[in-house]
């Protein structure tokens, strides 16, 4: 009598454990990067806020120069605040320039943006963001309220 012949069979899949690893590991990676980009789009809000509010200082400049009193974002080159921007809802006033962040993530939507002139010239910006986010989203650029 012959001796039966044993056939390997190749492995044909994945085991249940190593699903399991691959579907931690995506797990984890997003636990990070979910945050990351929660902060970065937070952060492209706020710095498109500021540079369209930063547009109207040489307006701003201007009017003073020509001895205007300035009540309104359209005396200055900015929208009205009837018809805001999809980064801003404009303000201004004798010596200032506000925009409310309109859009954006719930760490920087309705927050204010505040370009104040001081009498030398000069432009200070302020936020009102948390203390917390302050760094990570208005950099160095604007300080706290």
């Amino acid at each position: 009598m012959k001796a039966p012949k044993i056939v390997k069979k190749a492995q044909a899949g994945f085991t249940l454990i190593e699903l399991m690893i691959v579907v931690a590991i995506i797990g984890i990676l997003a636990a990070v990067a979910i945050p990351a980009y929660q902060n970065y789009v937070a952060k492209s809000k706020f710095t498109a806020a500021l540079a369209e509010v930063s547009a109207g200082k040489t307006g701003f400049d201007v009017q003073l120069t020509e001895g205007a009193t300035i009540s309104a974002p359209e005396q200055v080159g900015l929208a009205a605040a009837a018809n805001p921007t999809t980064n801003c809802k404009f303000g201004a006033g004798a010596d200032n320039l506000t925009c409310l962040i309109q859009g954006g993530p719930a760490t920087v939507n309705g927050m204010q943006i505040t370009l104040t002139r001081g009498t030398d010239g000069s432009w200070s910006c302020k936020s009102n963001l948390a203390a917390a986010d302050i760094p990570k989203i208005a950099g160095t650029s604007c300080t706290g309220s």
